[in-house]
């Protein structure tokens, strides 16, 4: 696992500033702490800091061809390298290293562009080949590793792991995009391609980016999709052992590595499943590592413990005090724009723990997307029968006017708030789904934000994403399409972010069986009733479990990882998400009411309303703007020079 960098003069042969080069690659040394590497050619800048995984000696990035032509950093691992290399080593290309990397720079002497099309793993890859001019960027099928990329007004390229390297750059405009606001509110993070930047982009999960100099724009496109067009027909037996075949083998190419490997057991069904299939696969037993809490409501410690004994893994547990708030202060430097998870706290914990013994560990990451664990899909398949018997023109009005009506009871569960149901119920598909993954809701937006913000949306509304996605799908099966989109925004663009930055944060690089593209791609070809039945989630992977895991473990409610924000504000953060959002980079942005943004805070205070998330959103996008936006622009000086 890496961090990289590179600047590239896609007009002509500048000299690239090596002294900024570095202080980009240094932003990301968390990422990669055991070196650093760099290559500079006219008009061209690589950087990589490296976390070693495999061959520790002789795979020190960049990495080139035999005669140097062709050189790449990469952030990743790519789980079938060793095939690959004796594939090539075949077709008569020469390898100096053990590393997974060289395979994809003689897979790009072979292949070019489509040697991404071969690549099992996680990456985010920058290339350079010198003969063609041309600079080649990829990331992986599902989004796993990040890559930001801009260009500047004068044709300079900079290219980054996070976006604090690019920032780093004095030339960069930070013109906050009105759009990734709203976005922002809406879902709890800036979906891909954008950033918070106008003229900042993420690289979306299977796109190529190839840039010939000279070229006035680069060449961009996908190189994979998944498909739910086609299902299958076996039966549920013959379904759940290949599961298991799957499951085990894409596990098992996870398990190649020249470093000490564990699993994150968090108790729930997913991680479970992972750590079950880890043990039969190693001679020795599994480390494996969970936080607990002391409330018992956001404790799942008791079944995490309840697997470790099962498998007599090797079980490191710690109890977090919940109230230990200075992580928060590091939350904005980790994901360098507004981001508003917050079991990203949990989460950077149990990376933390786990780093103490390992540099690797597996996570059960994406087995709600692939399998319908959430509790919104069993809501949406049940409004989506309601959908189907009443049309929209009778639907609207009737459903309308009564989520009008009905009283709004915050404090209850989701089954006794019947006013988000019926608000849904009066919406199309797209709509109702977008209700239900908002974190903050259409009306509260529009209160929070200025009327010049307001303005400069020119209409623009975030279910725009959503639904960009759901009519992309190949698929009428109302499941299977909001799962498409899912994996296309929910997945790559808040997860799998958490889990990166919080992992590296703690120098630990995370792998996921689950994430596995041919995994991905089978499950997609699963009927919606092997995925949810009888309004249960997960129900072909808990059955194909059932000889793996305890039966009470599978079968109980789903918790989560989540912390007691309702209560944190209404106590001991009611301090600084006052300071947080009364500050002067709130009030002076130009973005938000004031008013309503203090009605809000008073709002939650007298606990008849929980505006919890919106809380933690607004103080994540305040900590942004005070501690990123308005943050050091100057290159720092090298450390030979200072003093």
């Amino acid at each position: 696992m890496c961090g990289i960098v590179a600047m590239f003069d896609s007009r002509g042969r500048r000299e690239i500033d090596r002294r900024l080069l570095e202080a980009m690659n240094d932003a990301v040394a968390h990422r990669g702490p055991d070196g650093a590497g760099f290559h500079l050619g006219p008009g061209i800048g690589l950087g990589q800091r490296r976390l070693a995984i495999i061959d520790l000696a002789g795979g020190k990035q960049p990495l080139y061809n035999e005669d140097g032509t062709v050189g790449v950093v990469y952030n990743g691992e790519i789980y079938n390298y060793q095939s690959l290399r004796a594939e090539l080593a075949g077709l008569g290309h020469s390898f100096k290293t053990n590393s997974d990397t060289e395979v994809i720079v003689h897979g790009w002497e072979q292949w070019g562009p489509a040697v991404v099309e071969r690549l099992n793993g996680m990456f985010a890859i920058v290339l350079w080949d010198q003969n063609r001019e041309t600079l080649f960027l990829a990331r992986d099928r599902l989004g796993k590793k990040p890559l930001y990329w801009t260009v500047l007004d004068d044709g300079l390229v900079l290219m980054g792991s996070e976006l604090k390297s690019l920032l780093l750059h004095p030339r960069l405009p930070r013109r906050i995009d009105p759009q990734a606001v709203e976005d922002y509110f809406a879902y709890g993070y800036v979906p891909d391609p954008k950033t918070i930047y106008r003229g900042v982009h993420k690289l979306p999960p299977a796109y190529r980016l190839t840039w010939r100099r000279g070229a006035p724009q680069p060449d961009s496109n996908a190189y994979w999709d998944v498909s739910f067009a086609q299902q299958t027909a076996a039966s549920e037996g013959e379904l759940a052992e290949d599961l298991v075949v799957r499951l085990r083998e894409a596990t098992r190419l996870r398990l190649i590595s020249d470093v000490p490997l564990g699993a994150f057991l968090s108790g729930g069904v997913d991680s479970s499943g992972i750590v079950a299939m880890m043990a039969g696969l190693s001679a020795d037993p599994v480390r494996t590592f969970s936080i607990g809490f002391r409330e018992k409501a956001y404790d799942e410690s008791a079944y995490a413990r309840q697997v470790a004994e099962r498998y007599r893994t090797r079980h490191t547990e710690r109890v977090v005090d919940p109230e230990a708030f200075d992580l928060i202060e590091r939350l904005a430097y980790m994901f360098d724009e507004p981001f508003a998870d917050s079991s990203a706290l949990p989460t950077y914990r149990v990376s933390a723990l786990a780093r103490e013994q390992v540099t690797v560990a597996l996570s059960g990451d994406a087995g709600d997307e692939l399998f319908a664990g959430y509790r919104r899909y069993r809501w949406h398949a049940a409004e989506e029968r309601v959908r189907a018997l009443l049309p929209q023109s009778l639907r609207g009005p009737l459903f309308g006017a009564l989520g009008a009506l009905y009283p709004k009871f915050d404090w209850l569960p989701r089954p006794l708030r019947a006013k988000s149901t019926l608000q849904e119920l009066a919406l199309d598909s797209i709509a109702g789904f977008f209700l239900s993954v908002a974190v903050v809701h259409d009306p509260l937006r529009r209160r929070l934000f200025s009327g010049a913000l307001k303005r400069d949306l020119a209409g623009y509304h975030a279910v725009s994403v959503l639904a960009e996605q759901m009519n992309r799908a190949d698929t009428e099966d109302p499941l299977a399409r909001v799962q498409y989109a899912d994996l296309k925004t929910w997945l790559p663009g808040r997860m799998l972010v958490k889990v990166d930055r919080a992992s590296m944060a703690a120098s630990l690089e995370t792998r996921a069986p689950l994430l596995d593209y041919t995994l991905v791609e089978w499950a997609a070809k699963l009927p919606a009733g092997m995925k949810l039945r009888n309004g249960v989630g997960k129900h072909l992977l808990k059955k194909a479990l059932e000889p793996h895991v305890p039966h009470d473990l599978l079968y109980r409610p789903k918790q989560g990882f989540s912390v007691p924000l309702a209560a944190w504000f209404r106590g001991p953060l009611r301090p600084r998400l006052t300071a947080a959002l009364t500050g002067p980079a709130m009030a002076d942005s130009g973005l938000f009411d004031m008013a309503e943004v203090n009605a809000v805070m008073a709002e939650h205070q007298t606990g008849l309303r929980d505006h919890a998330p919106t809380l933690w959103s607004l103080m994540m996008f305040a900590d942004f703007l005070a501690k990123v936006h308005a943050g050091e622009r100057e290159v720092p000086q090298p450390l030979a020079a200072a003093g």
